[in-house]
């Protein structure tokens, strides 16, 4: 089977979880994909904008909810911060930190300045590859993205089948006026960046504030053709 091809295994679970779940949201359906799962699932977090909101509902289903946090080496120190302090303030406690090897860096972008010359391999080495290592073993993860946040994520499903892994998208249909109730409801604290108009935020050498009005996502790789930095895209376990 070619890398990244569905298998029907997951198509066919895919079809029972929405079955089961599909009318649930929010906390009580990411304690259900805990417990269906067995524990062999992990939310992803970038720790960026949106970010708190759905770390706050994981804590609420199960606060040793695993969360894998991607470092490309390339983050704001205002992100890594974030995180500290989201950590504690949700009380999560299986956060699992994973980033590019010595190894890696050392093959593919010794110089520290592959992002300059190519921005698809740059996420594929930082952040698609040690992504690929973190989710071995398990069987679903949990994304959080939205509907709104780009034409490419218009059509989002609630869960996917990609290779044989689950991806659940516990707010693919939540808003951006839902979003900013929620952080008002909970009191939950913003990225440090937010209010300099950083939107969407990723790593600094490829992250510009975002002009008033523009789309939220226009600031990542300015100027370039690219929206996504590839975990989304089917591309794990690809070569460049």
């Amino acid at each position: 089977m070619p890398e990244g091809s569905t298998t029907m295994d997951a198509v066919a679970r895919v079809e029972e979880l929405t079955a089961l779940y599909g009318t649930l949201e929010g906390a009580p359906l990411l304690a259900a994909v805990h417990g269906a799962f067995d524990g062999r699932v992990a939310l992803v977090s970038s720790f960026g904008t949106e970010s708190a909101v759905l770390l706050a509902l994981a804590a609420e289903a199960a606060p040793d909810f695993p969360v894998v946090f991607v470092n490309t080496g390339k983050l704001f120190g205002e992100t890594l911060r974030y995180r500290d302090q989201l950590v504690e303030a949700l009380g999560l406690t299986d956060v699992r930190e994973v980033g590019p090897t010595a190894d890696d860096l050392a093959a593919g972008d010794p110089q520290g300045m592959l992002f300059a010359k190519d921005y698809d391999a740059c996420c594929h080495l930082r952040k698609t590859v040690p992504l690929d290592r973190a989710l071995a073993g398990l069987d679903a993860w949990v994304t959080g993205r939205k509907r709104f946040q780009a034409a490419t994520r218009a059509a989002l499903a609630l869960f996917e089948a990609e290779g044989d892994r689950i991806k659940i998208n516990p707010l693919a249909a939540w808003d951006k006026a839902r979003l900013e109730e929620e952080f008002t409801r909970r009191g939950l604290p913003r990225h440090p960046l937010e209010a300099d108009g950083f939107l969407s935020i990723g790593c600094y050498t490829c992250t510009e504030r975002v002009a008033p009005g523009a789309d939220p996502r226009s600031g990542r790789w300015a100027g370039s053709a690219k929206t996504e930095c590839g975990i989304h895209m089917s591309m794990i376990g690809t070569a460049r």
